[in-house]
């Protein structure tokens, strides 16, 4: 871990990543591509010292309220926040200044922060996206070993459920070979329609790999799943997109049993969903008609 002193914080589109880099140790992590352009190692994680004073000067000057969205590039919920505490306080300033937040994890010290997530709600707006890859707990810790397991986080919706905060799943990435199976998506879906999840993300069934993440997963599936690796070079050689061979047949499993549950599954109206800002305590105007 190591402190450096960030410009900015905020995005164009009002993303937001308190961290850098992540231990996590995803086999399939496309953060680590070479096109993000890494000084550092991966694992070493990059605090912005600057963050809070950054991010409070940057809704103070907002003129008009937004989404603050988090963890596209780094779960904001890494080992390291449970020391610095960083984001909770991010999450503090959000809801000070009435903005409303959505963020991706796959961690469960999420719910350390229920208090201040259903506080958002309340006001304004929170959407929790998690990433939900198998059902297959052996399979999990094979794939996320420094994560929470499936189950764990099928636990964290319910409880989000239960507090009325909406949520989102990504449904990503399916390895061919490992993980795309009628049974897998199936019993990842049955989780999503017991935990009252909004909508599932999923960008079809399959994986994408690029130079950085390419190398990483490759090295993984040695160690992991001996000989796997040459099957996918003899498969997809140095594609980007490494689509599953069951892709067809499981997307009409995945659109069937959403639509069948309620489950919005248009990856455009999910994102317009998360992207919309909604005010549910704004104060009523007094006029002079109220003297």
């Amino acid at each position: 871990m190591h402190f450096v002193k960030a410009k900015g914080i905020l995005s164009s589109q009002n993303g937001m990543n308190i961290y850098r880099g992540c231990s996590h140790g995803c086999i399939y992590c496309d953060s680590r591509s070479r096109c993000y352009h890494w000084n550092h190692p991966f694992e070493d994680i990059e605090v912005k010292e600057n963050a809070l004073e950054l991010l409070e000067d940057a809704l103070k000057h907002k003129r008009k309220k937004c989404m603050i969205a988090t963890g596209s590039m780094t779960d904001p919920y890494i080992p390291e926040e449970m020391t610095i505490g960083n984001f909770r306080k991010a999450l503090h300033l959000i809801y000070e200044y009435g903005f409303g937040v959505t963020l991706i994890t796959k961690s469960t010290l999420i719910l350390r922060d229920l208090d201040i997530l259903q506080k958002i709600n309340q006001k304004t707006k929170c959407v929790v996206q998690m990433t939900l890859t198998t059902f297959d707990e052996e399979l999990c810790r094979k794939i996320e070993p420094n994560v929470s397991t499936t189950q764990e986080r099928f636990a964290a919706l319910k409880r989000l459920r239960d507090l009325g905060i909406p949520t989102v799943v990504w449904l990503t990435p399916v390895l061919p070979f490992i993980n795309d199976t009628a049974e897998n998506i199936t019993g990842i879906l049955d989780m999503c329609i017991a935990a009252g999840v909004y909508g599932v993300i999923c960008f079809g069934m399959g994986l994408t790999l690029r130079e950085g993440s390419r190398e990483y997963f490759y090295e993984q599936l040695d160690c992991r799943f001996p000989r796997l690796k040459e099957k996918y070079i003899q498969t997809y050689g140095n594609q980007y997109v490494l689509a599953s061979p069951h892709n067809n047949s499981l997307m009409q499993l995945f659109n069937q049993k959403c639509s069948e549950n309620g489950i919005v599954c248009d990856n455009e109206r999910i994102f317009q969903y998360l992207q919309t800002f909604e005010e549910k305590t704004a104060a009523r105007q007094l006029s002079l008609w109220d003297y």
